[in-house]
Protein backbone atom coordinates (compact mmCIF):
# COMPACT_ATOMS: atom_id res chain seq x y z
CA UNK A 1 0.00 0.00 0.00
CA UNK A 2 1.26 3.04 -1.04
CA UNK A 3 2.38 5.86 1.82
CA UNK A 4 0.18 8.75 2.03
CA UNK A 5 2.35 11.78 1.71
CA UNK A 6 2.41 14.54 4.23
CA UNK A 7 2.29 18.13 2.80
CA UNK A 8 4.08 20.42 4.55
CA UNK A 9 4.47 24.01 2.70
CA UNK A 10 6.86 25.61 4.54
CA UNK A 11 9.06 23.00 3.18
CA UNK A 12 8.31 23.09 -0.61
CA UNK A 13 9.42 25.45 -2.65
CA UNK A 14 7.30 28.01 -5.54
CA UNK A 15 9.11 25.96 -8.23
CA UNK A 16 6.96 22.40 -6.98
CA UNK A 17 3.88 24.38 -8.85
CA UNK A 18 3.84 23.45 -12.63
CA UNK A 19 2.88 25.88 -15.47
CA UNK A 20 -0.80 25.10 -15.70
CA UNK A 21 -1.35 26.10 -12.29
CA UNK A 22 0.73 29.52 -12.62
CA UNK A 23 -1.64 30.24 -15.32
CA UNK A 24 -4.46 29.65 -13.57
CA UNK A 25 -3.61 32.03 -10.93
CA UNK A 26 -2.91 34.63 -13.57
CA UNK A 27 -6.86 34.53 -14.76
CA UNK A 28 -7.51 35.30 -11.26
CA UNK A 29 -5.05 37.85 -10.91
CA UNK A 30 -3.74 39.63 -13.82
CA UNK A 31 -6.74 41.21 -14.43
CA UNK A 32 -7.06 44.63 -13.41
CA UNK A 33 -9.46 44.87 -9.75
CA UNK A 34 -10.71 47.81 -8.56
CA UNK A 35 -12.37 45.52 -5.76
CA UNK A 36 -10.32 42.95 -5.05
CA UNK A 37 -6.69 42.70 -4.82
CA UNK A 38 -4.67 41.91 -7.75
CA UNK A 39 -1.16 40.78 -9.27
CA UNK A 40 0.68 44.04 -8.08
CA UNK A 41 -0.94 43.65 -4.36
CA UNK A 42 0.87 40.45 -4.67
CA UNK A 43 3.88 41.80 -5.46
CA UNK A 44 4.44 44.19 -3.74
CA UNK A 45 3.66 41.98 -0.64
CA UNK A 46 6.29 40.06 -2.24
CA UNK A 47 8.61 42.73 -1.69
CA UNK A 48 8.70 43.59 -5.04
CA UNK A 49 9.82 47.44 -5.59
CA UNK A 50 7.97 50.46 -7.22
CA UNK A 51 10.37 50.33 -10.35
CA UNK A 52 10.24 46.05 -10.57
CA UNK A 53 6.22 46.17 -10.52
CA UNK A 54 5.87 48.98 -13.26
CA UNK A 55 8.33 46.82 -15.59
CA UNK A 56 6.31 43.80 -15.01
CA UNK A 57 3.30 45.52 -16.02
CA UNK A 58 4.76 45.66 -19.11
CA UNK A 59 4.17 42.18 -19.42
CA UNK A 60 1.67 40.18 -21.29
CA UNK A 61 1.26 37.80 -18.11
CA UNK A 62 2.73 39.52 -15.31
CA UNK A 63 1.68 37.34 -12.61
CA UNK A 64 3.82 34.47 -13.99
CA UNK A 65 6.94 36.96 -14.21
CA UNK A 66 6.68 37.85 -10.74
CA UNK A 67 6.56 34.39 -9.80
CA UNK A 68 9.42 33.81 -11.88
CA UNK A 69 11.45 36.40 -9.93
CA UNK A 70 10.59 35.50 -6.54
CA UNK A 71 11.36 32.07 -6.52
CA UNK A 72 14.50 33.09 -6.85
CA UNK A 73 14.54 34.20 -3.19
CA UNK A 74 15.02 32.39 0.37
CA UNK A 75 11.60 32.94 1.24
CA UNK A 76 9.81 31.69 -1.93
CA UNK A 77 7.41 28.77 -0.44
CA UNK A 78 4.11 27.47 -0.68
CA UNK A 79 2.86 28.47 2.51
CA UNK A 80 4.18 32.15 2.01
CA UNK A 81 2.25 32.30 -1.34
CA UNK A 82 -0.61 31.14 0.23
CA UNK A 83 -0.17 33.60 3.69
CA UNK A 84 0.08 36.52 0.94
CA UNK A 85 -2.75 35.02 -1.12
CA UNK A 86 -4.62 35.54 2.61
CA UNK A 87 -3.40 38.63 3.77
CA UNK A 88 -4.30 40.20 -0.01
CA UNK A 89 -8.00 38.80 0.69
CA UNK A 90 -8.17 36.36 -1.81
CA UNK A 91 -9.41 33.66 -0.35
CA UNK A 92 -11.52 32.86 -3.48
CA UNK A 93 -7.92 32.14 -5.09
CA UNK A 94 -6.89 29.47 -2.29
CA UNK A 95 -10.12 27.80 -2.39
CA UNK A 96 -10.96 26.97 -5.93
CA UNK A 97 -6.63 25.95 -6.28
CA UNK A 98 -5.88 24.63 -3.12
CA UNK A 99 -6.47 20.85 -4.64
CA UNK A 100 -4.60 21.68 -7.42
CA UNK A 101 -1.57 23.41 -5.12
CA UNK A 102 -1.41 20.15 -3.08
CA UNK A 103 -1.45 17.85 -5.98
CA UNK A 104 1.46 19.79 -7.33
CA UNK A 105 3.08 19.51 -4.03
CA UNK A 106 2.78 15.53 -3.73
CA UNK A 107 4.05 15.32 -6.93
CA UNK A 108 7.09 17.06 -5.95
CA UNK A 109 7.84 15.34 -2.59
CA UNK A 110 7.04 11.95 -4.87
CA UNK A 111 10.08 13.60 -6.82
CA UNK A 112 12.08 13.29 -4.45
CA UNK A 113 11.31 10.00 -2.37
CA UNK A 114 12.36 8.42 -5.73
CA UNK A 115 15.48 10.51 -6.23
CA UNK A 116 18.36 8.11 -5.83
CA UNK A 117 20.66 8.55 -2.96
CA UNK A 118 24.04 8.24 -4.83
CA UNK A 119 22.91 10.89 -7.86
CA UNK A 120 24.97 13.96 -6.25
CA UNK A 121 28.20 11.16 -6.44
CA UNK A 122 28.20 9.18 -9.75
CA UNK A 123 26.19 11.37 -12.11
CA UNK A 124 28.10 14.58 -12.65
CA UNK A 125 31.04 15.25 -14.31
CA UNK A 126 32.05 17.97 -12.06
CA UNK A 127 30.69 16.97 -8.09
CA UNK A 128 27.97 19.43 -6.96
CA UNK A 129 30.19 20.97 -3.83
CA UNK A 130 28.68 22.62 -1.20
CA UNK A 131 30.95 25.50 -2.62
CA UNK A 132 28.61 26.17 -5.83
CA UNK A 133 25.42 26.11 -3.32
CA UNK A 134 24.64 29.26 -2.20
CA UNK A 135 26.93 31.36 -3.99
CA UNK A 136 24.76 33.95 -5.02
CA UNK A 137 22.54 36.99 -3.40
CA UNK A 138 19.11 35.33 -3.76
CA UNK A 139 20.50 31.54 -4.23
CA UNK A 140 18.18 29.00 -2.16
CA UNK A 141 20.11 27.95 0.30
CA UNK A 142 19.76 23.86 0.00
CA UNK A 143 20.32 24.76 -3.43
CA UNK A 144 16.96 23.26 -5.12
CA UNK A 145 16.45 26.97 -7.22
CA UNK A 146 19.87 28.50 -7.96
CA UNK A 147 19.26 31.84 -8.91
CA UNK A 148 19.65 32.16 -13.12
CA UNK A 149 20.56 35.25 -14.53
CA UNK A 150 19.82 36.57 -18.69
CA UNK A 151 23.89 37.74 -18.49
CA UNK A 152 26.71 37.36 -17.19
CA UNK A 153 28.71 40.45 -17.26
CA UNK A 154 32.60 40.52 -17.66
CA UNK A 155 34.54 43.47 -16.77
CA UNK A 156 37.15 45.09 -15.29
CA UNK A 157 37.12 46.96 -11.75
CA UNK A 158 38.09 50.26 -13.90
CA UNK A 159 34.98 50.04 -16.32
CA UNK A 160 32.70 49.64 -13.42
CA UNK A 161 31.17 53.04 -13.58
CA UNK A 162 30.19 51.62 -16.98
CA UNK A 163 28.58 48.36 -15.22
CA UNK A 164 26.24 51.16 -13.49
CA UNK A 165 25.23 52.44 -16.69
CA UNK A 166 24.54 49.00 -17.98
CA UNK A 167 22.43 47.94 -14.91
CA UNK A 168 20.15 51.36 -15.11
CA UNK A 169 19.19 50.98 -18.89
CA UNK A 170 18.79 46.99 -19.06
CA UNK A 171 17.74 46.15 -15.66
CA UNK A 172 15.59 49.56 -14.42
CA UNK A 173 13.67 50.27 -17.51
CA UNK A 174 11.38 48.38 -19.74
CA UNK A 175 14.08 46.08 -21.08
CA UNK A 176 13.35 44.34 -17.62
CA UNK A 177 16.80 42.09 -17.99
CA UNK A 178 18.62 40.05 -14.84
CA UNK A 179 22.43 40.62 -15.06
CA UNK A 180 24.89 39.02 -13.00
CA UNK A 181 27.35 41.20 -12.05
CA UNK A 182 30.03 40.06 -9.40
CA UNK A 183 30.87 42.92 -7.31
CA UNK A 184 27.01 43.15 -6.46
CA UNK A 185 25.48 39.62 -6.54
CA UNK A 186 27.83 36.99 -5.66
CA UNK A 187 28.26 36.05 -1.93
CA UNK A 188 32.43 36.55 -0.37
CA UNK A 189 33.65 33.64 0.50
CA UNK A 190 33.91 31.37 -2.06
CA UNK A 191 36.56 29.81 -4.72
CA UNK A 192 36.80 32.69 -7.65
CA UNK A 193 37.36 30.95 -10.48
CA UNK A 194 34.86 27.80 -9.48
CA UNK A 195 31.74 30.51 -8.63
CA UNK A 196 32.69 32.06 -12.00
CA UNK A 197 32.63 29.06 -14.15
CA UNK A 198 29.64 27.57 -12.64
CA UNK A 199 28.24 31.06 -13.27
CA UNK A 200 28.82 31.28 -16.72
CA UNK A 201 27.89 27.83 -17.84
CA UNK A 202 24.76 26.79 -15.53
CA UNK A 203 23.36 30.28 -14.42
CA UNK A 204 23.01 32.36 -17.68
CA UNK A 205 22.55 32.12 -21.10
CA UNK A 206 24.99 35.13 -22.68
CA UNK A 207 27.72 36.73 -21.40
CA UNK A 208 28.92 40.72 -22.49
CA UNK A 209 32.04 41.33 -22.20
CA UNK A 210 33.38 45.08 -21.09
CA UNK A 211 36.66 45.48 -23.64
CA UNK A 212 38.88 48.14 -22.76
CA UNK A 213 42.57 48.88 -22.27
CA UNK A 214 42.75 47.71 -18.75
CA UNK A 215 40.36 44.82 -19.56
CA UNK A 216 43.43 43.61 -21.76
CA UNK A 217 45.91 43.22 -18.41
CA UNK A 218 43.03 41.70 -16.23
CA UNK A 219 43.43 37.88 -15.30
CA UNK A 220 39.90 37.30 -14.13
CA UNK A 221 38.63 38.36 -17.16
CA UNK A 222 40.89 36.49 -19.07
CA UNK A 223 39.79 33.22 -17.74
CA UNK A 224 36.24 34.18 -18.00
CA UNK A 225 36.26 34.94 -21.68
CA UNK A 226 38.15 31.54 -22.58
CA UNK A 227 35.70 29.71 -20.20
CA UNK A 228 33.03 30.92 -22.38
CA UNK A 229 34.45 30.89 -25.53
CA UNK A 230 35.53 27.06 -24.37
CA UNK A 231 31.58 26.14 -24.58
CA UNK A 232 30.82 27.12 -28.02
CA UNK A 233 34.05 26.41 -29.97
CA UNK A 234 33.66 28.11 -33.50
CA UNK A 235 31.16 30.89 -32.50
CA UNK A 236 28.34 27.90 -33.00
CA UNK A 237 25.65 29.28 -30.56
CA UNK A 238 26.02 32.55 -29.94
CA UNK A 239 27.79 33.04 -26.47
CA UNK A 240 29.82 36.25 -26.32
CA UNK A 241 28.67 40.03 -26.88
CA UNK A 242 31.71 41.89 -26.45
CA UNK A 243 31.37 45.76 -25.64
CA UNK A 244 33.12 48.82 -26.48
CA UNK A 245 32.32 51.81 -24.59
CA UNK A 246 35.58 53.97 -25.06
CA UNK A 247 38.30 54.16 -26.96
CA UNK A 248 41.04 52.03 -27.05
CA UNK A 249 44.52 52.73 -27.31
CA UNK A 250 45.61 49.14 -27.23
CA UNK A 251 44.74 46.35 -30.34
CA UNK A 252 41.10 44.73 -29.99
CA UNK A 253 41.71 40.81 -28.67
CA UNK A 254 42.08 38.93 -31.37
CA UNK A 255 40.37 36.17 -29.36
CA UNK A 256 37.05 38.87 -30.45
CA UNK A 257 37.61 40.21 -33.67
CA UNK A 258 35.52 37.60 -35.53
CA UNK A 259 32.53 38.46 -33.13
CA UNK A 260 29.96 41.25 -34.01
CA UNK A 261 30.97 43.89 -31.45
CA UNK A 262 28.25 46.25 -29.72
CA UNK A 263 30.05 49.86 -30.17
CA UNK A 264 29.44 52.84 -27.56
CA UNK A 265 31.87 54.77 -28.75
CA UNK A 266 30.13 56.19 -32.06
CA UNK A 267 27.79 58.97 -31.14
CA UNK A 268 26.07 58.68 -34.22
CA UNK A 269 25.26 54.85 -33.32
CA UNK A 270 24.75 55.40 -29.49
CA UNK A 271 20.72 56.04 -29.97
CA UNK A 272 20.30 52.29 -30.88
CA UNK A 273 23.31 50.94 -28.93
CA UNK A 274 21.01 49.91 -25.82
CA UNK A 275 18.18 48.44 -27.55
CA UNK A 276 20.11 46.59 -29.82
CA UNK A 277 22.28 44.83 -26.53
CA UNK A 278 18.90 44.57 -25.03
CA UNK A 279 17.53 42.71 -27.69
CA UNK A 280 20.74 40.60 -28.17
CA UNK A 281 19.98 39.27 -24.48
CA UNK A 282 16.33 38.64 -25.19
CA UNK A 283 16.89 36.35 -27.89
CA UNK A 284 16.47 32.65 -26.76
Amino acid sequence: MATKLSIDHEAIPITALNCSLRKKLGLYLNPANTVASDWRAIAEMMDFTYLEIKNFEKRDYPLEKVLTEWETRPDATVANLLSILEKAERKDVTADLKDIIDEDCKKYLERLQRKPLQVPVVDSCGPRTQERDGITLYDDPQGLTPETFDAFICYCQSDFQFVHEMIKQLEQTECSLKLCVFDRDVLPGTCVWTITSELIEKRQALMVVVISDDYLDSDACDFQTKFALSLCPGARSKRLIPVVYKAMKRPFPSILRFLTICDYTRPCTQIWFWTRLAKALSLP
